[in-house]
């Protein structure tokens, strides 16, 4: 299998939106693994608890009180990254 995955990347950059769609049908029939991909995205660091609980349709709050529970790592943020999202709300 780790072919195909090899596979679907090489064409996810010449045909990005043919391996998005495709990814996204896949995220609707199984959502649990929708699930697992973004928690091991957080877990790996590539990225934020914030952009995990957006992914997942949920609050910061609720997913760091679920990882909490499930004994999964929350990271804290850094206070430059504290700094930078102040900045990017009053911007937005």
């Amino acid at each position: 299998m780790l072919w195909e995955v090899e596979e679907l990347q090489k064409i996810s950059e010449l045909q990005p939106e043919l391996v998005e769609d495709a990814l996204k049908k896949l995220w609707i029939n199984k959502p649990e693994l929708y699930r697992a991909v973004i928690v091991n995205a957080y877990l790996d660091e590539k990225i934020s608890l914030g952009k995990a609980a957006e992914l997942l349709g949920i609050s910061r709050m609720e997913l760091e009180k679920e990882f909490k529970e499930k004994g999964i790592p929350v990271r804290r943020l850094a206070s430059e990254d504290i700094v930078a999202e102040a900045e990017a709300i009053k911007r937005w």
